[in-house]
């Protein structure tokens, strides 16, 4: 979506703010891109040194700082406030509007980090059903043939949030021979950018999502983090499912009750978790959760690949570029 949000003002340099240390590759790329633009400045800072250096920015990308009001009432030259991604769960949009400050996303579908979520979640799929708890113990303590996992092939799975990643993810699993299920809010040919026959058997609105659980073998979770989705999987979802099921979440860890997890795969009702976001970030290496036998874990990593860092890198690049020359912008999707 075209938009300009005027210029930087007066200032002779653009300023640009890289919230706390974590995915470090972002600020280094994007530092890369605008090495040879030198009236624009680039800075990381920790997440507790935001508050006060803040209203020294034009831009600020969040990663997984919370951008609330009292630190957005301190950004008195900021512009725009935007993701490396597609995660704003973290920005008070309404602060931010009252401000005047335009709050952004980078849309997944043009910088590859849909596609690389998506073959994130098959890599999690298949960790659980194959047991890569297990593979690993066993090759510590030199056993073969053990464990014996399960294959994908014939299992129905459930998307739950059928975006631009849940796309993804379906494309990428049609050739395993499963049937796919899937819920978005609004199934409008505007809003699906391609045509679903054959990639989509059975599809539902957010109300149908625990009729579709009864028949899922896998849920993958590709839902936006909000006030209505905090906790939307459940005790009343996971007991929707079969005994045995497994459960994939690439999208924010808000969206799984945590007791309701725990509880389900303690009891051996959920056979597996493949998770790439957690609860809190980082999350407990020590969390007792991840001392079952059948949960894996990566490290918030499932949209980080050199192509889609890079990508987002020349759009955060080019939004500052633009900001600084007073041009629209078309990278970007704003949120108000």
């Amino acid at each position: 979506m075209a938009g300009s949000v005027g210029s930087n003002g007066c200032s002779a340099v653009t300023r640009v703010l890289f919230c706390g240390p974590y995915w470090p590759a972002s600020t280094m790329y994007t530092k890369e891109y605008l090495q040879n633009y030198p009236f624009i400045q680039v800075d990381e800072v920790g997440l507790e040194q935001v508050p006060d250096i803040i209203h020294n920015y034009h831009i600020c990308v969040v990663k997984n700082k919370r951008i609330d009001s009292d630190i957005i009432a301190k950004a008195t030259q900021m512009k725009i406030i935007m993701q490396y991604g597609v995660g704003l769960e973290g920005v008070d949009i309404n602060a931010a509007t009252k401000q005047k400050i335009k709050v952004a996303r980078i849309p997944g579908s043009t910088t590859g980090n849909a596609t690389a979520c998506a073959e994130m979640a098959i890599y999690l799929t298949l960790g659980v059903l194959r047991k890569q708890k297990e593979m690993d113990t066993a090759v510590i303590q030199k056993d073969l043939g053990l464990p014996v996992g399960e294959t994908i092939f014939g299992k129905t799975i459930l998307i739950l949030g059928f975006g631009a990643i849940g796309l993804e993810v379906a494309k990428r699993l049609r050739p395993f021979g499963v049937k796919v299920l899937a819920t978005k809010r609004n199934w409008s040919s505007n809003t699906v950018p391609c045509d679903l026959d054959g990639l989509v058997d059975k599809k539902g609105g957010p109300e149908d999502m625990y009729e579709l659980a009864r028949e899922a073998d896998i849920v993958i979770t590709c839902m936006t983090l909000n006030n209505e989705s905090v906790g939307i999987v459940g005790h009343k979802f996971l007991s929707a499912l079969k005994k045995g099921s497994y459960l994939i979440n690439i999208a924010r860890g808000g969206l799984l009750d945590y007791e309701a997890v725990f509880v389900h795969l303690k009891s051996g009702h959920l056979g597996g978790l493949g998770i790439d976001v957690a609860w809190t970030e980082p999350f407990d290496p020590e969390d007792p959760i991840l001392k079952l036998p059948n949960v894996i874990i990566t490290p918030h990593v499932a949209g980080i690949t050199e192509y889609s860092y890079r990508t987002m890198a020349k759009v955060v690049g080019d939004v500052a570029l633009k900001l600084h020359a007073g041009e629209p912008f078309t990278e970007i999707e704003f949120v108000n």
